[in-house]
């Protein structure tokens, strides 16, 4: 009777441990504090982990014709509650587009908002979220990264001549995205996104 008692506990103590060992793994990333002796592979894949982050970016959009320049805050919460409110220019500002799985909204009743989407390339586009390109990274065929300048650089490379080359600038000390480039076909930047502020929330 003292031996299946003794089993039993035996049995409970190493599910137990177990059951911490598979959490510490699997929440590694998430708990990750960048500091003087973390990698560079560590901080990639920090980036690459993220599914819950706010941030406020400057995003320079060229085209053959002008250039146009935005303040945008995004929220992002995995496959719910994702958004981008445009701060400026002021003649659009307040014009929220939301995400909800693979339908898109856009909210502001005292404009056209048709007439924005016409005239506002990629601001409606998910390509300028950091989500849009962690997905590209880990779906591309040639997807790398190099450290330059105290800086990692993570880059989206693929096959398909539609799909454009994105350039994520990671700062080596914080661990957060600084500015992302996005090339087209021609190899121009297209857009040109600066990280203001960025919380990751995991």
């Amino acid at each position: 009777m003292k031996n299946k008692k003794i089993i039993i506990w035996l049995l409970l103590i190493i599910l137990i441990i177990i059951g911490i060992i598979y959490f510490l793994i699997n929440n590694k990333t998430k708990k990750l504090k960048i500091g003087n002796n973390t990698s560079s592979q560590e901080i990639v894949n920090y980036i690459l982990n993220i599914n819950s982050y706010e941030a406020v970016v400057e995003v320079n959009v060229k085209s053959n014709k002008n250039e146009n320049k935005y303040k945008i805050k995004q929220v992002y919460n995995g496959n719910e509650n994702n958004w981008h409110e445009v701060l400026e220019p002021l003649n659009i500002a307040g014009v929220k587009i939301i995400k909800e799985g693979t339908s898109l909204k856009l909210e502001n009743t005292n404009l056209n908002l048709i007439s924005i989407l016409e005239n506002y390339e990629y601001i409606s586009d998910n390509i300028i979220d950091l989500s849009s390109f962690i997905d590209d990274y880990k779906n591309g065929e040639n997807s790398e990264w190099k450290e330059k300048d105290n800086k990692i650089l993570m880059k989206t490379s693929n096959n398909d001549k539609n799909k454009k080359s994105k350039t994520l600038y990671i700062n080596k000390q914080n661990g957060l995205p600084e500015k992302m480039e996005i090339r087209d076909n021609n190899k121009k930047t297209a857009v040109y996104i600066l990280y203001n502020e960025v919380n990751v929330n995991s």
